[in-house]
């Protein structure tokens, strides 16, 4: 007996956040054994709305371009649920008849997919819940990795190296781009590949590791002395030696979590107010998680993937679970899927492993781990001071 299924999307959008939902539209129309396709529209919000796009009959040719497709085709939002709303949640899963409910999403997601599943189990109710994982910070538990931060550190790898080229072409200044990954510093530690890909000088800052300003300006001052021009890379959420973040907006966002931003502005008016030397501050921004000439192939592939995967294990009954990623790196990268439970995931917040950090300095375990995931084919670029 054919039955209905619903999808949503949580939190911020990622190049490849719609290659999943491709995978997981066609793996359900194969079935042969799903009625309907739902989508909530704008994530949770749409849900407790009652808010839903039926996709059902959506056109091959309209799916195959969600592959091509970046942000969120469905609309995300960043909600935190509340107890109160969850019985107008489990109300749209019964009035849509659905049967097997998909959140794709992050930390936060993951949590309200447990909640759910959590409820549909005390009710008596056959819904089977499935996670998909998302997200640029790289922050989910267990998982090799999440999809999204394959492109994403493509993204910080390759705009990292163009601005370092630029800051050694006219060395007059010191440049400081900041990049995404709230309390997780796997997309800045990406933007390391800059001084592998070019010879130019380079300091990184994760938000692992809290920073001393003093020190900071010390390491920044003596490598711009070496007249090579400067690009410093630093986590939107650093945080100084008291624990307070270098940019703290002051915002908190759906979820409860303090909004950072600004850290790049700040550090670029240190250097030109205490060091007297001329800076920039860059901010790529949503850029950084959503362009498409950046996008990791194997990033996307591995999304799409993913999608299949969470209806295969919905379809043969399992609930409960996310779809996590397990990475080969021994030759040829490969990767495999397979399910964990959604509260060895929900609200655990992986961090960048220190042990990859020395001296300030990222270590060659990190570039072997993050390589692959970049989708290779990185650029080379001319240097006439090494012909």
């Amino acid at each position: 007996m054919a039955y209905n299924i619903l999808v949503a999307h949580g939190g911020g959008p990622t190049a490849v956040i719609n290659s999943s939902l491709c995978g997981l539209i066609r793996a359900a129309k194969e079935s042969g054994q799903v009625g309907k396709i739902f989508a909530a529209r704008y994530g949770a919000e749409g849900i407790l709305k009652n808010d839903l796009i039926e996709l059902s009959n959506a056109p091959e040719k309209m799916i195959a371009l969600l592959m091509n497709t970046p942000a969120s085709a469905i609309g995300s939002c960043r909600r935190k649920l509340s107890e109160a709303d969850f019985p107008a949640v489990m109300d749209c899963l019964k009035k849509n008849d659905i049967r097997a409910f998909f959140y794709n999403g992050g930390n936060d997601s993951m949590d309200t997919c447990s909640k759910i599943n959590q409820l549909s189990l005390k009710e008596g109710l056959d819904i089977r819940v499935v996670g998909i994982p998302k997200t640029i910070d790289n922050d989910l538990n267990i998982t090799d990795h999440s999809p999204g931060y394959g492109s994403a550190a493509r993204y910080a790898a390759i705009s990292s190296a163009e601005l370092a080229l630029d800051a050694a072409a006219l060395p007059i200044h010191v440049v400081v781009m900041e990049l995404m990954g709230r309390n997780a510093g796997w997309i800045t530690a990406a933007s390391a590949m800059a001084s592998r890909l070019t010879n130019c000088n380079q300091l990184v800052y994760l938000p692992e590791v809290t920073v001393d300003m003093d020190k900071m300006l010390a390491d920044i001052e003596n490598m711009y002395a070496e007249g090579k021009g400067l690009l410093v890379t630093v986590s939107e959420g650093l945080r100084a030696q008291n624990g307070k973040m270098l940019g703290d907006t002051g915002i908190v966002d759906g979820f409860g979590h303090s909004v950072p931003g600004g850290t790049a502005a700040y550090i670029s008016k240190q250097v030109m107010a205490r060091l007297n030397i001329k800076s920039r501050a860059e901010k790529p921004g949503l850029l950084g998680r959503t362009s498409m000439p950046y996008i990791s192939p194997v990033d996307r592939e591995e999304a799409y993937r993913v999608g299949r995967s969470a209806f295969d294990y919905a379809n043969a009954g399992l609930s409960g679970v996310m779809v996590a990623i397990r990475a080969d790196r021994q030759g040829a990268y490969k990767s495999e899927m397979f399910p964990v439970k959604l509260s060895e995931v929900a609200n655990v917040e992986r961090k960048f492993p220190l042990e990859w950090i020395s001296g300030g300095r990222i270590q060659d375990e990190f570039f072997e781990y993050v390589t692959p995931l970049m989708g290779g084919n990185l650029p080379a670029y001319c240097d006439f001071k090494v012909f």
